[in-house]
Formats: structure tokens, sequence, C-alpha cells
């Protein structure tokens, strides 16, 4: 075959692939999705999170725009506990900088509800989307609706008693965050054509769905370590407070508490956790080179062993570092792009059972 024909072949496959502009459609609103969680780190990260104390989905796209609507946000800021308790010191342009990271979360939020919409209404006039893909990706839609429901009730714990928002509602908005991400991944991944090589039996399928579980669960986890500044304490690795197993783990009362609220404990599970998971995939990459390598979808597996390696290392040098915003940062975005790759491997695998 020429290399014109090959050339023309490509364009008529390429012309015959109605679902191309939905996949691309997909791609970009995981990318997006990651973003709003990258701001919603550093906007944690600053204690920016209650700097705006309403929730006011239309008008509050717009920032203070006068000295008088600024003094006004700053007023009700006052009036919440992690003002008189913590930033006491706050001047009205140090408020504006926390405000900043808060308002810039919740517009990026706001965003990709039309983001999502758009494109979607124009698929379903273009007739792209069939009803068995349709349905599906409006509950995806819900899914994101219910992002800023859970992002509102997060905020919301902070304003009365507490002086930062609730650990348990954090590691609630950041899980449902990673199922979005993850299942906009899939299944743009379940929508590209062809058929991918590789023998794959429904004991590997089942093994890299417990994969993502594992992945998920680290991700809540870390969720209720940044939640309980867990990671400012124990600032030492590989003994955790001069111990392999510290002490005072379960201190409080009763003990499932500890595993909720108790800072040391927490920091504990999330560590033990991170080596469960390098044991698993390691497992995992050992059992497929010894039953014929990585050709294929299989592939898939030593990029995984490298980001699992990569994220353990970068979480161990936030640790030792004292928490610095861009590592934290980007720990916590490699740990939803681990979650993303082990959803398109699984993707692949099934595509390559059908």
């Amino acid at each position: 075959m020429t290399i014109a024909q090959n050339a023309a072949l490509s364009h008529e496959r390429l012309a015959g692939d109605r679902l191309r502009p939905v996949r691309i459609w997909l791609y970009g609103l995981a990318a997006f999705v990651l973003l709003i969680v990258v701001v919603g780190g550093i906007t944690r990260l600053t204690e920016s999170g209650l700097s705006i104390t309403s929730w006011k989905p239309i008008s509050g796209t717009i920032p203070p725009l006068s000295e008088a609507d600024w003094n006004a946000e700053f007023e009700a800021y006052k009036q919440i506990p992690q003002y008189t308790v913590v930033h006491s010191w706050m001047s009205l342009d140090d408020f504006k900088f926390i405000f900043f990271w808060e308002w810039f979360h919740r517009l990026l939020a706001r965003a990709l509800g039309l983001v999502f919409l758009v494109p979607f209404a124009i698929f379903l006039f273009q007739k792209r989307l069939s009803r068995d893909l349709a349905v599906p990706l409006f509950v995806l839609f819900l899914l994101g609706g219910f992002q800023g429901f859970l992002g509102w009730w997060m905020v919301s714990s902070g304003l009365t008693e507490l002086t930062s928002v609730s650990q348990y509602r954090l590691a609630a908005h950041l899980t449902a965050a990673s199922f979005l991400f993850i299942a906009l991944l899939y299944v743009a991944r379940s929508l590209e054509p062809g058929r991918v090589v590789g023998r794959v039996s429904g004991r590997q399928i089942a093994a890299a769905v417990i994969l993502l579980v594992g992945v998920i669960i680290q991700i809540a986890a870390g969720a209720f370590v940044a939640g309980l500044d867990a990671g400012m304490g124990y600032q030492t690795w590989p003994l955790m407070d001069g111990a392999v197993i510290p002490k005072g783990m379960l201190v409080m009362e009763p003990a499932w508490r500890n595993f909720f609220e108790n800072a040391l404990t927490v920091q504990f599970i999330h560590r033990t956790i991170a080596y469960a998971i390098v044991a698993y995939v390691a497992y995992l990459i050992w059992r497929r080179w010894r039953d014929g390598g990585f050709g294929g979808v299989h592939g898939w597996l030593p990029l995984l062993g490298m980001l699992v390696l990569l994220q353990v290392g970068l979480g161990i040098a936030t640790l030792l570092t004292s928490v610095p915003i861009s590592l934290a940062v980007g720990h916590q975005a490699l740990a939803f792009m681990l979650a993303g790759t082990v959803a398109a491997y699984i993707a692949d695998l099934r595509r390559a059972r059908i």
C-alpha cells in the first residue's frame, strides 16, 4: 500500500469516527476537573477556603468591585472562628489574597457546568450520542453538580465552631471529585475505536479494579491527613515518632475515632496504604512478567509502577520538607493521575476482552 493510500485510509477512518469530538471533550473535562483539584489544593493550603462565607451560585461569580463590597466581605469573614482564632492579624489586603483563591476555585467549578452542558447539547443535536451513552454522561453532569453541593457543605462546617473545614466533609468532597475524574477518563478511553491487543482474563480485570479501589481509598485517606494537618507532624521517614509502629494510635475513645481524628493514626494509615499499593503493583508487574511480558494492553503496568514510585517519593519529600504548597499540590494531582491511569488500563482490559 502506498503512502497516499495509507493517508487516504487514515482520513476515511477519521472521518467515520463520529465519537472523536466526544472523546476529546471528555478528556478535556477530565483535565478541567484536575485543574479544579489543583486550585482546590492551593485554596486549602493557603487557608483560603473559608474566606467566602455565603453561597451565591449566580451572583457569586462576580468578585467585589468596590471598596465597600470588599469591606462587607471582610466583615462577614471576621464573624467566623477562623478569623478570630487564627487570622485576627489580617488586613484587608491579606484578606483579598485568600478571597481570590476561594473565588477562583468556585468560578472554575461553575465553569465546569458550562464546559459540560454546551458541548453535550451540541453532540445531542448532531446525534453523536446514543441513548446508552447520553444517559450515563448526564449522570456524570449530575455528579459534577453534586460536587458543588459537597463543596458548600464542606465550607459550611467551618463557619460556626471549627477554625477549618471538617476532615470528614473534605474527604467526601475530594473522593467525589476523584470519582468524577476517573469516570470521565474511563468513558473516554472506552470510546476509543479499534480493538486492544492482548490476552485478558477476568482475574486480571478484577486485579486492576482492586488496585483502583485501593488508590481511591488512599485519596480519601490523604484528605483526612490534609484535614487534620497531620502532615505537619511526625516529619521523619521511614520511622514515625521514632518507631515503625508508633505508640498512641488508639488513645481516643471510642477507638474508631482514632482512624479519622487522631493525626498520628491518620498519617500512619496513609503511609501503610501507600506501602500496600507499592507491594500490590510490584506483585502485578511480577506476575505479568512471569506470564508473558508487557505487550499490548499490559504495557500499562510498567507505567503504573513508575507512577506509584514517583507518588511515594513525592509524598515522602512533601513530608520531610514540611508540606510546601508546590509539593503538596503535586502529590495530590499525581494521585488523581495515578487513579486515572488505572481507570484507562481497566477500560483497555475490557476492550481487549470483547
